[in-house]
């Protein structure tokens, strides 16, 4: 599967990471990010960026990270489509699809290490979204409220 990536330059070595990782399962990684971390960079055009591309389908899911993963995710959510969820543990993740059909994924450098912030991105791509029923009507009020605010 294609997934999107991107970083400031405090979730740089982290996005660098959690790429092999993904490689090696045998997913393409687009990188939307920061392409080092020796200077300061906003999380911001990195994240809108990723956004778009993610909300017009392709790649299908992204992963977002900065030192918190709190600014990266609130800017990924200013785009229409997108639903970023800041996860620190494998059952938010797994949650975030489930139940939100999340499709960007948020970490913070700063908050996870390597080891969970890659079983957090694993259960995050392989948990599906329950469709129908009570989260299905929840996405769909989601996106509502997007198209009244969103213009």
């Amino acid at each position: 599967m294609k997934i999107a990536m991107a970083s400031d330059h405090a979730g740089y070595a982290l996005k660098r990471f959690l790429s092999q990782h993904l490689l090696a399962a045998g997913h393409e990684c687009v990188d939307y990010g920061a392409s080092t971390d020796a200077q300061p960079s906003s999380y911001v055009p990195f994240a809108v960026r990723l956004s778009e591309a993610v909300a017009a389908g392709d790649p299908p899911f992204g992963v977002v990270i900065c030192g918190t993963g709190l600014g990266i995710s609130i800017t990924a959510n200013k785009v229409k489509g997108i639903r970023a969820a800041v996860c620190t543990d494998e059952y938010m993740a797994r949650m975030a699809r489930q139940h939100n059909d999340a499709n960007v994924l948020a970490l913070g450098a700063r908050v996870v290490g390597g080891g969970l912030a890659a079983s957090i991105v694993d259960a995050f791509l392989a948990e599906p979204f329950e469709t129908g029923g009570r989260h299905q009507a929840r996405v769909e009020e989601i996106k509502d409220v997007e198209r009244r605010n969103f213009r």
